[in-house]
């Protein structure tokens, strides 16, 4: 089979990271390149990637995240690296563009090694004052929403959780 598809169906989503263990910053790299290649409307790259890697700030919006939940335990699990797609609303396409951003990062971390998971909640963390502190302490002007938060790092368990059967009906063929 394919290396890439093969990939892709062997990744999943990992809620259980060794916290004290953060990846390379190659690795890293490496996971926000092919961020960076994901199809965008008629190719106007409106994502904004934010590659976190310091405690402090990771801290931060955990709590932020976790407030919009409703809870005081961690939505990251732990992992060390965050990594929030942010899409210029402008865009026609924004949410879609961002949405696909979010699935090349989590392959590519699968591909390195590294285990990922898509945190929602991005949208409400950034449209919250705190949130747009954030944004403007990074230097992010414009109307962009949160997309989602791809948390990485490397899996607490090392036996990835088995895939879940694939529905019947997955594919319907017109012919």
């Amino acid at each position: 089979m394919n290396a890439i598809i093969e990939n892709m169906k062997t990744r999943r989503s990992i809620r259980g990271y060794k916290p004290d263990r953060m990846p390379a910053r190659e690795l890293i790299e490496q996971v926000i390149e092919a961020g960076t290649y994901a199809p965008t409307g008629r190719g106007m790259q409106s994502p904004v990637i934010v590659a976190v890697t310091n405690k402090a700030v990771r801290d931060r919006l955990s709590k932020l995240n976790a407030e919009v939940l409703g809870t005081t335990s961690d939505p990251f699990y732990g992992a060390p690296v965050v990594l929030v797609v942010l899409a210029d609303r402008n865009r026609p396409t924004y949410l879609y563009d961002g949405s696909l951003v979010m699935g090349n990062l989590m392959n590519a971390a699968h591909a390195v090694g590294l285990g990922s998971c898509w945190i929602h909640r991005a949208k409400e963390v950034f449209n919250s004052p705190e949130g747009k502190e954030l944004l403007k302490k990074w230097g992010i002007e414009g109307d962009y929403e949160g997309i989602g938060h791809c948390v990485l790092g490397y899996p607490a368990d090392e036996n990835a959780p088995a895939a879940k059967p694939r529905k019947p009906d997955y594919t319907v063929w017109v012919e």
